[in-house]
C-alpha cells in the first residue's frame, strides 16, 4: 500500500533500485551523465569522434539501464557498410533483445571483441571498455549533426 503523501513518481523511484542516472528537471539539478564531448543519437547510441574519420560506437547509460544485465552481444562485421539508422547489432540482456544502430554512414573497421567474453561491460562500462565497434565515415557524414549532451537529455526527457 503506497505512503500517504507520496506521489506516482515517489512510489516508483521506491520500487525500482536502477540509479537514476540523468536527474529529473522537477529536481532542478544539473544534468549529470552524459558526457558532453561525445555524441548522441535518439537511439540511445553514443558517438566519439577519433583520428581522422573513424568515430566510435556505444550505447549510452540511460540505455545500458534501461535493458538490464546485458548476456549476449552481436556485432556486425568489420568491412561491413552501413547506413545511417541500420540496425547492424544486438545486445540481449535478461529483460529483452534490442537492435543496436548504425548512427552515421560508414564501414566498419573494428569491433570490441572483449565483449565475446564479457557482454556485461557494455552495462558496466558503458562509455569506456564497453563501446560496440568503430566507423569509418562515408560520404558527407557529419557527427555534429548528431546530438549533443543536452539535446540528448532533453529527449529521454531527464
Amino acid at each position: 500500500m503506497p505512503t500517504p503523501g507520496t506521489t506516482a513518481a515517489d512510489r516508483a523511484d521506491e520500487q525500482d533500485v536502477r540509479v537514476e542516472m540523468a536527474p529529473r528537471r522537477d529536481q532542478g539539478a544539473p544534468m549529470a551523465g552524459f558526457p558532453e564531448e561525445l555524441k548522441y543519437t535518439a537511439d540511445h547510441e553514443w558517438v566519439r569522434a577519433g583520428n581522422a574519420n573513424v568515430v566510435r560506437v556505444g550505447i549510452t547509460e540511460y540505455a545500458a539501464e534501461q535493458l538490464g544485465d546485458i548476456v549476449f552481444v552481436s556485432l556486425p562485421t568489420v568491412g561491413e557498410s552501413v547506413e545511417a539508422g541500420d540496425a547492424c547489432g544486438e545486445l540481449e540482456s535478461t529483460k529483452s533483445v534490442s537492435d543496436v544502430f548504425a548512427p552515421l554512414p560508414g564501414v566498419v573497421s573494428a569491433v570490441n571483441d572483449q565483449l565475446d567474453a564479457a557482454p556485461e561491460t557494455v552495462g558496466s562500462d558503458p562509455y569506456g571498455d564497453g563501446w560496440l565497434f568503430e566507423l569509418e565515415l562515408t560520404g558527407d557524414a557529419d557527427v555534429d549533426d548528431l546530438l549533443d549532451a543536452d539535446a540528448y537529455t532533453s529527449e529521454i526527457g531527464a
